[in-house]
């Protein structure tokens, strides 16, 4: 097929895929693979390969990411479960002081969304939202607002959640996910600002029924209270920043060990820890140490499954992502980009900033955006990706590029997205002022963080 026939093949493709999950409610997975077949069958692949690439491009994704999906989105689940998610954001409070609850709100909200999911922080941490909006007096739309967005931000650019591992891994950064970690760290303080400063601002002009409720106050106290008790006995504050600090300890020592070229046995034994799957294997040990600190040993069989049940589908979507960038570059796509990079090349860190965008616009899932858009673009280290021809040839490149396609990932977030109705229901907003605030500190902090990207990139590579 010629070079025009396949721009407008893929387009097409994109355009059905949107449709069939946006509109005819189709599982990703299955519109993924749908359309990965029948692209493959129009551009002209011959029929016998077919099945091959398919198989190559799902197994490619398992073999790269899928242990570290697990066990990260598993650490999430203890930290959650054994109340460590909550210890985590009293240090927070504690750190900021109850005078600033709008910021402590943000800066919780981060740390805790690194090892689970957004939606599920919101949850967790709402009861003290509340509480603190009761004591404090303050806006409860700014510090809704404010929570929302620094669960957001490191839900979409900071591994081990599942999204942003996916990505790295389909960039070819699956061993290298500290520097994806250090890299979406530093686009996270732009972000943070923005997000505190636009919660301000909105706070003042939308008011939610918990603003003009200031009765009961001593009803959520005891609510909040009694939340905490459910879980027992709470593990220390240490013991519950452990399963997220130690993986980030063992990736550094394992990348120092490389940098320095240590030798020997200290050499094997620094890169074997540094290894992703190996340093959160390390953070799900120290998990289940909290697991048993709090005498709840016998949930483990039950939380495991019940987060490969949650995680299946991620690993599924992910995996079809896979299978369409495995297609689109047997198809020959990249190599006609690649005769015409010389136009394309202008676009650069814009380009999945934009297909993520479209794709999260248009059927809501953040997750689903990452790993399709990652997909897309490939592994930096291939000659035949896009990476290749947008010239985001290096390993701070890829790093980069998946942080762009976090930015995209939640510009914006609206009515088709799980996380807007867990915002507003929550934080007792109507969907009108869901818009003037979730939809709109969305695209703030996705704008936000894709001109940060950009200007660090002409300045970095």
């Amino acid at each position: 097929m010629s070079g025009i026939g396949l721009i407008i093949t893929l387009i097409i493709a994109i355009v059905l895929m949107i449709l069939l999950i946006s509109k005819l409610k189709v599982h990703a997975f299955l519109a993924l693979i749908g359309i990965s077949l029948l692209m493959a069958i129009v551009v002209g692949i011959p029929l016998p390969k077919i099945a091959d690439v398919i198989g190559a491009g799902f197994s490619g994704t398992f073999t790269s990411i899928g242990i570290v999906i697990i066990f990260g989105a598993l650490v999430g689940v203890l930290v959650e479960k054994t109340g460590g998610a909550i210890k985590i954001a009293n240090a927070v409070v504690k750190l900021v002081g109850k005078k600033n609850p709008e910021l402590a709100m943000l800066i919780m909200g981060w740390i805790v969304s690194i090892p689970v999911f957004c939606d599920s922080g919101f949850v967790i941490l709402n009861p003290i939202r509340k509480a603190l909006q009761k004591r404090t007096l303050k806006s409860s739309v700014a510090m809704t607002v404010s929570l929302s967005a620094g669960l957001y931000i490191s839900h979409v650019m900071i591994p081990p959640t599942p999204g942003p591992i996916a990505a790295a891994g389909n960039v070819g950064l699956a061993d290298n996910l500290l520097l994806v970690i250090g890299i979406g760290a530093l686009v996270s303080i732009p972000c943070l600002v923005t997000g505190y400063l636009y919660s301000l601002y909105i706070g003042k002009r939308v008011k939610s029924e918990e603003d003009l409720d200031t009765e009961h106050v001593e009803d959520v106290e005891k609510a909040y209270e009694e939340f905490v008790a459910s879980y027992g006995k709470l593990p220390s504050t240490a013991l519950s920043f452990a399963p997220i600090i130690v993986p980030i300890i063992l990736m550094a020592l394992g990348s120092i060990a490389s940098i320095l070229k240590w030798g020997g046995a200290l050499g094997d034994i620094t890169t074997f820890l540094g290894k992703p799957i190996i340093a959160l294997a390390g953070g799900v040990i120290f998990g289940i140490i909290l697991l048993a600190g709090t005498k709840r040993m016998g949930d483990f069989y039950e939380m495991t499954d019940d987060t490969l049940k949650v995680v299946g589908p991620i690993l599924f979507v992910t995996a079809a992502g896979g299978v369409l960038g495995k297609v689109i570059t047997e198809a020959g796509f990249v190599g006609y980009i690649q005769e015409n990079a010389a136009s394309l090349s202008t676009v650069g860190i814009f380009f999945p900033f934009l297909i993520a965008a479209i794709l999260k616009v248009a059927q809501g899932s953040s997750t689903v955006a990452i790993t399709t858009t990652s997909a897309i673009m490939g592994s930096f280290a291939a000659s035949d990706s896009m990476m290749a021809v947008l010239g985001l040839n290096t390993p701070l490149a890829a790093a980069f590029t998946v942080m762009a396609i976090g930015a995209g990932a939640m510009t914006v977030s609206h009515a088709n997205d799980s996380y807007f109705w867990v915002v507003t229901n929550f934080g007792r907003l109507t969907p009108q002022d869901g818009y003037k605030t979730q939809t709109m500190v969305t695209l703030v902090l996705g704008v936000t963080a894709i001109l940060f990207i950009w200007l660090l990139s002409l300045f970095l590579f």
